[in-house]
């Protein structure tokens, strides 16, 4: 192939080391209405009274919003396909808030200063209620996150709000508990994952204004452009042909745009003032007032043969919503589906969950959405057999893992298409020379390296629920123009795409230019989230080249033959013509006209029309990308103080689209990961204010943490996507948290069951371990 499978640079790359390209507050007119929030200092509370008099007196100030200014439609801030599975359980102002940081009034003025001044002399008076913090004491506590009447539960699942569930579940398949009655050694443990910050480089921002047609035209950074006009259009009680949303640039996302946070605020005020607004979230902001990963208590259960052969798997998970219920019911799902499916030869299976509220920072999307808690508690707890066996824990992950053409039951029933699984882990042994490192290595008497794996599974899309469109159309002078729904938020879709429309229309990648999103004019899509760009989307622009392709052909063999093909009713077959890319040639007699040629005859007059080929397509599967990941670490058994020396990442993604995408979204995913195990950790107050809300509080690795990542792949071909790809985005994230953790398990025999995995907790480990031997 030509352009697939290939190294290619980004197509923005240039343009993004000069600095051109244009973010949301890069558009915002210098003149435009400062939006802030006046924010809650209490985890739960009744507004009794606000009063902004004094407010509305400072210069500058147009417009002070507060509960009672806005339209009362509960809505979710979850960007899902609809029917969303998410609960309404929001407003824009609410007169109860639920955790620190909710707005409790919005102030718009000509300048940030006035804007800040009157936030400061607006009165609240507040009944302030007890909170609930403790999300295993959420169930039936007296303590009632959501007591509201007008509460419109989470669908597709079962909910009871006032019990505090926002929803729960079950799954299974086999005789569970027969198969861990016949079980020589039964696996039982429970492992703590902690919230996680998306910490993307842009923190929320949205500016809105009418445009001559008197419609909100709302400019924000966003991974879903089309879910956010529908979700405004509810919250604010507009039609949705009444908003246009356009993406700009983005400076990250990781999730976290996948909610909609600040595009409500501006967006109201223009309503109400007809200026134009903006909003530009704080970091302390987007750490406390948007999302984070949920928290999450799994217990695992894995009953297994004395030779190694699982016979059942059970996984129970009690996920932290926080105060609002944006993507609850959907993340946790993820935590038993993505893990369970691992271990496909598991004679049985049994997936319970339950999503609960309390008073703390909402939950929602991030990289690995629940599938990063529960492989961490599956791997983990795999680790655990394979040490009890007295076990090589890849031989025993060889033995029951997944296989090619095999029914997945805990992954939907769907099968698997696609499969290098097997080749990934002798690649990952070999790359961290595991056979000679394991279990590990004695530096000296106080200091060990050791060696750890876990493995991984994805998605490439939601399955039956993600939908994209494409259109591209020839222009004049034989350029193309593809416009798409799909998102780039710094991953490289917009190349990864013109890529796939080059290889099919046999063109130049340089004869590609790509539209911004404009919900007015891209065709529609579900956004980029669920790792679904690459294998839905781009199967969208793979039919519609192939569209665009064909239609090429007919008007070179109409122009060629205008006698025998002029008219449109005429018979056609096409394989009488082919295609190079740069001209349509007959193949009988090698007369050929140039793709310039075709261009200037339909766009200049001549026909009338330019040629635009449309695609589209819906995932009916979700073939998931495999991964294993190796860890290297050296640990001083004094301090508790550890290094993470190497880590070999091997994965499959299918047909690797653009090596050099793939590998810088490797490194960067299994970093984010190493972020989850080692570092990063939000933390409360007893009356719940988040202490972590900056990055002088909260760590984030950075290149100095790690000594190197090293990254390989080991294609399978998936039938079902473009040119054989899978997906890449999130699966690079889960395996280094049980890779780790195994690590330090071979190295002094210790099992970490909470994240982060910090050195005072390995050290108090360490001491209990050894506490335990001298007892014994």
């Amino acid at each position: 192939m030509r352009y697939v499978n290939r190294p290619m640079n980004k197509v923005d790359g240039m343009p993004l080391v000069k600095g051109k390209p244009l973010y949301t507050n890069d558009l915002a007119p210098k003149d435009c209405l400062i939006v802030l929030a006046l924010r809650s200092p209490h985890a739960y509370a009744r507004i009794k009274s606000i009063d902004t008099t004094s407010a509305k007196l400072v210069k500058g100030v147009e417009c002070i919003l507060t509960y009672k200014d806005v339209p009362h439609t509960k809505f979710t801030r979850a960007g899902q396909s609809f029917p969303e599975p998410s609960p309404y359980d929001t407003l824009i102002l609410d007169e109860y808030v639920r955790y620190v940081g909710d707005e409790v009034a919005l102030v718009a003025a000509s300048n940030e200063k006035a804007a800040r001044q009157a936030l400061r002399l607006i009165k609240v008076e507040y009944e302030v209620l007890k909170p609930l913090l403790n999300f295993k004491e959420a169930i039936d506590n007296e303590v009632i996150v959501h007591n509201e009447d007008d509460y419109i539960p989470a669908r597709f699942c079962k909910s009871d709000h006032k019990r505090n569930i926002e929803g729960y579940g079950s799954d299974s398949h086999g005789d569970v508990d027969a198969e861990f009655a016949a079980s020589d050694i039964i696996v039982d443990e429970t492992y703590e994952i902690k919230s996680q910050e998306q910490s993307m480089m842009e923190t929320f921002r949205t500016y809105t204004y009418l445009d001559h047609n008197d419609r909100l035209v709302v400019v924000t950074s966003t991974q879903v452009p089309f879910h956010v006009r529908r979700q405004l259009a509810r919250a604010l009680e507009i039609p949705q042909s009444r908003i246009r949303v356009i993406k700009p640039r983005i400076g990250g996302g990781f999730g976290a745009k996948q909610s909609v946070i600040s595009e409500y605020y501006p967006a109201i005020i223009t309503l109400k003032t007809g200026k134009p607004a903006k909003m530009i979230y704080s970091r302390k902001e987007t750490f406390t007032c948007s999302d984070t990963r949920h928290q999450m208590s799994i217990r695992v259960r894995i009953g297994a043969e004395k030779n190694g052969h699982i016979r059942a798997i059970e996984v129970n998970t009690l996920s932290n919503q926080g105060a609002y219920g944006e993507h609850g019911t959907t993340t946790i799902g993820l935590s038993g589906h993505k893990s369970i499916s691992l271990y496909n030869q598991a004679n049985a299976f049994r997936f319970n969950w339950t999503t609960v509220y309390t008073n703390t920072t909402p939950a929602g999307a991030f990289r690995g959405y629940g599938a990063t808690q529960g492989i961490f508690a599956v791997e983990s707890a795999v680790n655990e057999l394979a040490k009890r066996l007295n076990m090589d824990s890849s031989i025993l992950r060889e033995m029951n893992m997944v296989r090619f053409g095999e029914i997945m039951p805990a992954y939907y029933g769907e099968p698997l298409t696609s499969c290098a699984l097997d080749r990934c882990i002798v690649r990952g042994k070999e790359m961290i020379e595991w056979d000679r490192k394991f279990p590990r290595v004695w530096i000296s008497d106080t200091k060990v390296r050791a060696v750890g794996m876990a493995l991984g599974m994805q998605g490439s899309c939601i399955s039956k629920v993600d939908v994209a469109s494409a259109e591209i159309r020839l222009n004049d002078s034989g350029f193309y123009t593809l416009k798409i729904g799909a998102t780039d938020m710094g991953t490289g879709c917009d190349t990864i795409l013109t890529q796939i429309a080059a290889e099919t229309l046999l063109a130049e990648m340089d004869k590609f230019i790509i539209a911004q999103v404009d919900t007015d004019i891209s065709p529609y899509d579900t956004g980029s989230y669920a790792s679904s760009t690459t294998y839905v989307t781009g199967m969208a622009v793979y039919n519609a080249s192939n569209d665009l392709k064909n239609k090429i052909i007919y008007e070179g063999a109409r122009m060629i033959d205008p006698e025998k093909y002029g008219d449109r009713e005429a018979p056609f077959n096409p394989k009488k013509f082919f295609f190079t890319g740069d001209k349509v040639i007959e193949a009988a007699t090698n007369k050929f006209v140039t793709i310039d040629e075709i261009a200037i005859h339909n766009s200049a007059g001549i026909e009338g029309n330019y040629l635009n080929g449309t695609g589209f397509y819906s995932g009916q599967t979700s073939p998931p990308p495999l991964m294993a990941g190796f860890a290297e670490i050296e640990l001083d058994l004094e301090t508790g103080k550890y290094d993470l020396i190497d880590y070999a990442a091997v994965v499959d993604c299918g047909t690797v689209v653009n090596p050099n995408l793939a590998r810088v979204q490797t490194e960067g995913g299994i970093g984010q990961g190493i972020g989850l195990a080692m570092y990063e950790d939000v933390q409360y107050t007893s009356k719940g204010k988040m202490m972590t809300d900056s990055f002088m509080q909260y760590k984030i690795p950075a290149r100095t943490d790690f000594k190197q990542i090293r990254v390989d792949f080991e294609s399978s071909y998936e039938p079902s996507g473009p040119y054989g790809a899978k997906s890449i985005g999130e699966i690079v994230i889960n395996t280094p948290a049980p890779a780790i953790a195994d690590a330090l398990r071979n190295a002094v025999g210790i099992n970490m069951h909470e994240l982060p995995m910090t050195p005072e907790k390995v050290l108090k480990a360490i001491m209990e371990k050894q506490a335990e031997e001298e007892h014994n």
